[in-house]
C-alpha cells in the first residue's frame, strides 16, 4: 500500500477533497508536462487558496511556479535550490551535451539578440542552428554532436525546426521555459558575453553586474 506523502499531507491536508484534487493535478501537470501548460488546464490558479497551496507545495519540494506568459505556466528549480546545486557541482548533462547546447543557444539566441532580431528576454528564435554550425565551431566530433543533439532534443532542451533554406535546425526547446527570471537573465547574459563581448549589450551587462556588486558592499 502506498503511504501518503508527508509534504502533500502537511500542505494539502486541510483542503476539501475537490480543491485538493485540483492542486494535486496542477502540481503533476506543471512538473511532468513536456512544455508550458495553458492556464485553462490549471483551475487551481484561479482560486487564491488553491494557488497559495500549490506554490507552497512547489516551494516545499524545491520548486517554484514560473510564469511563461499571461496564459502559460510551468515549474522550475527555486533560485536558492539552483544556487545550492550549482555550488555542490551537480550537473545532469555531459560535457559534450553542454558544449553543444551552448553553441545552439549562441547561434539561435545570443547572436540574433545582439543583432536585435529577437526580444531581450525570449527563447523564441527565427534563427535555427544547423548541425554544420555546431560542428564548425566545436571540437566535439561530428558523431558526438549528432548524438548530443538527439539527446538534447529528446529531453526538451532543444527542438527541431525547418530553416529558411529548408535545412533542419535547432532552437531552444520547451524545457528552457522552466528557468526562473533570474536564471534566465543570468544564462542569457552569459551567452551575450560569450558571443559578442565587444557589443554594447555586453558592456551594459558588465556595467549592471558591477553596479549590483557595488550596491551589495
Amino acid at each position: 500500500m502506498n503511504r501518503p506523502n508527508s509534504i502533500f499531507e502537511e500542505v494539502l491536508g486541510t483542503l476539501p477533497d475537490r480543491q485538493r484534487e485540483l492542486v494535486e493535478a496542477a502540481y503533476a501537470l506543471l512538473e511532468h508536462s513536456s512544455g508550458p501548460v495553458h492556464r485553462q488546464f490549471l483551475p487551481a490558479l484561479s482560486d487564491a487558496t488553491s494557488r497559495e497551496r500549490l506554490e507552497e507545495l512547489l516551494r516545499r519540494t524545491g520548486r517554484t511556479l514560473v510564469t511563461v506568459d499571461q496564459l502559460h505556466f510551468t515549474s522550475g528549480f527555486d533560485d536558492a535550490v539552483r544556487t545550492e546545486l550549482t555550488e555542490t557541482g551537480w550537473q545532469p548533462l555531459s560535457l559534450a551535451d553542454r558544449a553543444v547546447l551552448v553553441l545552439v543557444l549562441v547561434h539561435s539566441v545570443a547572436i540574433p539578440r545582439s543583432e536585435e532580431q529577437i526580444a531581450a528576454d525570449s527563447w523564441e528564435s527565427p534563427c535555427p542552428t544547423t548541425l554544420q554550425d555546431v560542428s564548425r565551431d566545436s571540437k566535439v566530433p561530428v558523431g558526438e554532436v549528432r548524438a548530443a543533439l538527439g539527446r538534447l532534443t529528446a529531453c526538451g532542451l532543444l527542438r527541431t525546426v525547418r530553416g529558411g533554406d529548408h535545412d533542419s535546425g535547432y532552437v531552444p526547446g520547451p524545457q528552457m521555459s522552466r528557468l526562473t527570471p533570474a536564471a534566465r537573465e543570468q544564462l542569457q547574459d552569459q551567452l551575450i558575453l560569450a558571443a559578442a563581448p565587444d557589443h554594447p549589450l555586453a558592456a551594459a551587462i558588465r556595467e549592471r553586474r558591477h553596479n549590483r556588486v557595488g550596491g551589495q558592499r
